[in-house]
């Protein structure tokens, strides 16, 4: 995500508006033109980001997503590979370069690949192997490099968190998609919608929050327009949407109170709430260490291909730091969750 406080989602492929700021920078002088006359502006959100192209995208990107997981699970696994490999292959090497940090973008973008496709084929064994193997294939590859070896640690250090960061947690968004069902509970493309529309309630919660009450900065020092009145709206209407989503795909009743109920992931009610606080939690760490990333690099976007938003690796942070740990609840719900 980029540095806003809890914008819409994404990701997190996918959010619908842009983040408002609460903490609004020094204004900066407009630039003039010949004629003597400031250029006409694009319309911006208090986030400074151009709200109706940020919605349009958002909106478009929620129909893609949608589509490819309407009917059968492989379009969706090929729009994570397409996704994650325009990531690899253009936005994190330019980013990096502009610290001087080369990336192994061959092995990145082969390895992280295969790690998606194996975790669709071969679940979460499959994954683990086409990780370690692109880690190793990294290192020879960097070795073998005929460009200067000055900063050969550096290097592979880098392209080793990128191949963490981007296909190993997207490979959990696709674990997810092949998660087994209890009898009555909805199937792997259910869970996946469950999951994005999770981070959409997580981003639009807190920009809800962040425009109306946001006054208390969450870090200051890296995202100064996140607030913990925004961090609040995120955990509620995340909650609120896991309350509905835990009874819809897990099947388990409202509330606690049967016998044979987990105590936790048992009732949609407490489901609600740990879906709320966890992926609010992860999401906003997800966001906060991309932003940690920029301010280091000196950019103020990963990239420019979504207009009003960024580049994908601004949708997707908070999305791929999340899906692990909801993988983990959705695995335990799956096993508790029968009424």
């Amino acid at each position: 995500m980029t540095d806003t406080q809890q914008g819409p989602a994404t990701g997190a492929a996918v959010q619908t508006a842009a983040e408002p700021s609460q903490f609004p920078p020094t204004p900066s002088p407009s630039p003039v033109t010949p004629s003597g006359q400031a250029p006409a502006q694009e319309p911006q959100s208090r986030a400074g980001r151009n709200l109706p192209a940020a919605i349009a995208v958002g909106v478009v990107l929620l129909a893609v997503v949608g589509a490819s997981l309407a009917f059968r699970p492989e379009p969706f696994v090929v729009f994570v590979v397409v996704a994650i490999g325009a990531a690899v292959l253009w936005e994190l090497p330019a980013a990096f370069a502009t610290a001087g940090i080369r990336l192994t973008t061959a092995p990145l973008f082969v390895g992280g690949s295969a790690m998606i496709v194996t975790a669709f084929t071969s679940t979460g064994q499959g994954l683990l192997f086409a990780y370690m193997a692109t880690l190793l294939a990294i290192v020879v590859w960097r070795l073998c490099d005929s460009r200067s070896p000055d900063g050969i640690r550096r290097d592979v250090l880098a392209s080793m968190f990128a191949a963490t960061w981007l296909p190993l947690l997207a490979g959990f968004i696709i674990l997810i998609l092949v998660q087994h069902s209890q009898p009555g509970q909805l199937g792997g493309n259910w869970r996946v919608a469950m999951f994005i529309l999770l981070a959409v309630a997580s981003d639009t919660g807190g920009y809800i929050a962040g425009v109306l009450f946001g006054k208390h900065p969450m870090a200051p020092t890296v995202s100064p327009k996140k607030s913990w009145e925004g961090f609040a709206g995120s955990v509620i209407l995340t909650a609120l949407v896991g309350f509905f989503g835990a009874r819809w795909v897990f099947a388990v009743p409202w509330v606690p109170g049967s016998a044979s109920a987990h105590p936790v992931f048992g009732s949609a009610l407490t489901l609600g709430l740990v879906l709320g606080v966890m992926l609010a939690t992860t999401a906003t760490m997800g966001d906060l260490a991309e932003s940690l990333i920029k301010r280091d690099l000196g950019l103020k976007d990963m990239g420019s291909l979504l207009p009003g938003h960024g580049g994908v690796l601004d949708r997707v942070d908070s999305i791929l730091v999340s899906a692990p740990f909801v993988y983990a609840v959705f695995s335990i719900a799956t096993v508790y969750g029968v009424q």
